[in-house]
């Protein structure tokens, strides 16, 4: 690590009815990966708006290479030398490489006419700084999320920039992927780029990471250099408080009870085929996989997003006809969706819109078709208060709410319908420890009042932590089922990749 390139003196930032950041400060050296780190609603995001030129401070300073600088939007940041690859990534699929990374930018001839050849060389030489042997004519809709991300990250670098901040880099890696994202990172450190870096992984800090800062509801907790720090030490920071056995467990007077839920030779063509299983009344089923085993596209055919081409499902021993979403609300069935941005929520929406969004008629005047608004307020605000929904108010639109707020926000939607099962899908993706935990708590207590639960994972201390039983699926099929007392990681990915072991 070199010099110090960037200082955050006392940033303080406030919306309506919360301050998102309390008189923040940390510095950045040259060359270096900085980790920064904090529960959901901590201030992560917001403090990297602030460094991106989204949004200005109310109070403090930023001091970029000995001078005081002040954002007036997120192109004065990126042009002098702060760029900020965002978890959602902003390409366009129908560009191609090269008119991603130059976009409305690209080098032009003196009649404004885009010089194609020009723009592809310069892509070709950002590409080769990750050894990536692609042709910058390629469609961005046909390369992997992973080399989505490299060209995320330079579209990013092609500003020259000093700081790069990556929020969340790797939620949609995989492993091998991770490992080629992480060769990057060290390639932008040899050139003395200083990154700040954002994930809820702590294995990830620990191998990328110099420093670590944490933020708690919006402060400054500490720096410290990786060598010192421990996973626990770290949750410690973050939540304030000890985390022991983070995924709890069963209740003692919790127990699992009938078989409520069967599924017999379901099949639907390109995701899944022949799938059978059974769920008990109380219990928690973990289905587990590699990235793209059929898991997801599992609890889709169930829950009738994409009905299946064949097999029976049965609830309480009745066969049931669920060829759409509604018609499995309706019997009880509900799916909590692994990408709550896109396909879970309505961010645009308020919590008391979302909260009462699968079930409409529970909320309606007998008889008539207006919505009981008194009723609707006294149940959102009970969810609120279950789910330590941190917002303002039930009127905030979800979409300004933290990730892990967001999570909670959608499980209070399913839990709504009271379903007799629930599928859920990544229930913590891009949540924060503090959070994970209490999800599992809530999962726990759906579990404890009779819900079987159905946990689709692909963290496999997750699915191992909280399940009663595991599932494992391979290539749209179902091939191994583990008891509890047979639970080990080599076993799972052993089955879930096909390798024999003894």
């Amino acid at each position: 690590m070199g010099e110090t390139i960037l200082q955050v003196k006392g940033i303080t930032k406030t919306f309506p009815g919360v301050k998102a950041l309390d008189q923040v400060s940390f510095d950045l050296k040259t060359g270096e990966v900085h980790a920064l780190l904090g529960e959901n609603g901590a201030g992560k995001s917001t403090l990297m708006q602030v460094l991106g030129g989204i949004y200005q401070p109310d109070a403090g300073e930023l001091i970029l290479q000995g001078k005081s600088v002040r954002f007036k939007h997120a192109y004065d940041a990126t042009t002098r030398g702060i760029s900020v690859v965002f978890q959602e990534l902003s390409l366009v699929p129908n560009l191609s490489i090269a008119e991603n990374i130059f976009a409305n930018r690209q080098p032009t001839n003196r009649f404004n006419l885009i010089k194609k050849e020009k723009m592809y060389e310069e892509a070709r030489k950002l590409l080769q700084l990750f050894d990536e042997d692609i042709h910058p004519g390629t469609l961005v809709k046909f390369l992997s999320p992973a080399t989505q991300q490299v060209i995320e990250i330079l579209k990013a670098i092609s500003y020259n920039p000093k700081v790069l901040i990556l929020d969340e880099p790797t939620s949609s890696l995989t492993t091998v992927e991770v490992e080629k994202l992480f060769a990057n990172i060290r390639k932008l450190q040899q050139q003395g780029i200083a990154v700040i870096y954002i994930s809820h992984h702590l294995n990830e800090i620990f191998e990328i990471a110099n420093r670590v800062t944490v933020l708690r509801d919006g402060k400054y907790v500490g720096t410290e250099p990786i060598e010192s720090l421990t996973e626990d030490k770290i949750i410690q920071m973050m939540v304030g408080r000890e985390l022991t056995n983070m995924y709890g467990d069963r209740p003692s007077d919790a127990e699992i009870g009938e078989e409520i839920f069967t599924v017999q030779g379901l099949t639907r063509k390109g995701a899944c085929y022949d799938i059978s299983f059974s769920l008990k009344r109380g219990e928690i089923l973990g289905i587990a996989g590699l990235v793209g085993a059929g898991r997801t596209e599992l609890g889709r055919t169930i829950f009738g997003a994409e009905p299946a081409d064949s097999g029976a499902i049965y609830l309480k021993g009745q066969k049931i006809s669920i060829r759409s979403p509604k018609q499995a609300i309706q019997q009880g069935i509900g799916y909590l969706t692994e990408n709550r941005k896109e396909q879970g929520l309505f961010l645009e929406r308020t919590m008391k819109d979302n909260a009462i969004a699968p079930n409409l008629k529970r909320f309606t005047s007998r008889g008539l078709d207006f919505i009981n608004e008194k009723m609707v307020d006294q149940t959102t605000e009970r969810y609120r208060e279950h789910f330590r929904v941190i917002t303002p108010s039930i009127k905030q639109k979800v979409g300004r709410l933290s990730g892990g707020n967001q999570q909670k926000v959608l499980l209070s939607m399913w839990v709504g319908i009271e379903p007799k099962v629930l599928i859920v899908d990544e229930p913590t993706r891009g949540v924060d420890v503090g959070a994970k935990s209490e999800i599992y708590q809530h999962l726990r207590q759906l579990a404890k009042q009779g819900v079987g639960l159905i946990v689709i994972s692909s963290d496999l201390p997750e699915v191992m932590g909280i399940s009663d039983r595991i599932l494992v699926m391979r290539e749209g099929k179902m091939v191994a089922e583990f008891q509890k007392e047979q639970f080990t990681q080599e076993r799972i990915i052993a089955a879930a990749s096909g390798v024999l072991i003894s």
